[in-house]
């Protein structure tokens, strides 16, 4: 990473994210052997053109992990690329396209990788809801609208190919609402994962669910059909500044594999006080040159042989 010609007052804005950062304790990847994944809702990103600083502080913080899932990146990717120039050549960015109705908010889904550590194994789609035929027209309709469709791409690290699934469900009109479209979900992977043809049952489903806490309907929705929270996340993680939420998620079916290791968190960046990173802003204006959430990352093994063997032997 190459932060080049950059101020004092970014530098020292630099100095202390990398306290922040250090104090997340996020243990370095080995090639071959462990990767960091995350995922993150960076705000509005795109809406807006960022001020400089905001720009490096974002780039400093990606390039703690491997791989990660943006959430609410815009049509305009010029701050998407500005941050990949900061990263470096070895980084890559696959992204899904925009609607441009109110509804889908000209929301993209993305993933950003470092090359040398990922690779990206071909798939790339939307996920379509599932579709009923209607009698009076013949035509195979959606069962419902997710506003914004999870977004899939497949990967490698190591020995471990898996296929990563990223969502931003709509907040919509409360709670209640938000039930419908997890569970759509859930039943979605589930289905998906008894597929013939599955490019792969390792699937790694991340985002923000909009889901308040695990003690509630609407993680139970989305856990219904197996999909579990890794270990190193079971307790209290949340990624909205305060902490208190758990709105963005990891979540894999651990009978497909076990590939989580026991170091996973979020990243505080914010550390309950926005003015060493940008003194001259209000915290409601700091959220939206950095954001309002913070990533959640885990570490996963990608040196599976004996898994992969003892999936051979016992077909």
């Amino acid at each position: 990473m190459f932060h080049g010609d950059i101020s004092k007052k970014i530098a020292q804005g630099l100095r202390e994210l990398g306290t922040r950062i250090a104090a997340a304790d996020i243990p370095s990847s080995s090639l071959d052997e462990t990767i960091n994944i995350a995922t993150w809702n960076i705000r509005e990103f795109g809406k807006r053109r960022r001020q400089k600083a905001a720009i490096h502080y974002i780039a400093e913080i990606l390039n703690q992990f491997d791989l990660i899932a943006i959430i609410e990146v815009r049509d305009d990717l010029t701050d998407l690329n500005r941050v990949l120039g900061i990263l470096g050549p070895y980084w890559r960015a696959i992204f899904s396209d925009f609607i441009t109705d109110p509804g889908g908010n000209r929301e993209r889904l993305a993933y950003v990788y470092d090359k040398r550590a990922v690779t990206f194994t071909g798939l790339a789609a939307e996920a379509d809801a599932p579709r009923k035929k209607d009698q009076s027209t013949g035509e195979y309709l959606p069962q419902l609208s997710w506003w914004r469709k999870p977004f899939i791409a497949s990967f490698r690290a190591g020995n471990f190919d898996f296929v990563a699934i990223t969502a931003h469900i709509r907040w919509g009109r409360g709670d209640k609402s938000r039930v419908r479209p997890l569970q759509l979900l859930a039943n979605w992977i589930d289905e998906r994962q008894r597929e013939k043809h599955l490019l792969d049952k390792n699937i790694i489903l991340m985002g923000d669910f909009n889901i308040p806490s695990t003690d509630s309907e609407l993680f139970d929705a989305i856990t219904s059909k197996g999909l579990r929270i890794p270990h190193a996340l079971l307790g209290v993680h949340g990624t909205n500044l305060a902490k208190d939420k758990r709105y963005d998620q990891i979540l894999h079916n651990p009978q497909h594999t076990n590939c989580f290791t026991a170091n996973g968190g979020a990243l505080d960046f914010y550390a309950g006080d926005h003015r060493k990173l940008f003194p001259n802003l209000t915290k409601t204006k700091f959220t939206y040159q950095i954001s309002d959430h913070l990533p959640l990352w885990m570490q996963i093994n990608t040196d599976t042989s004996d898994e992969w063997l003892d999936q051979q032997l016992n077909r």
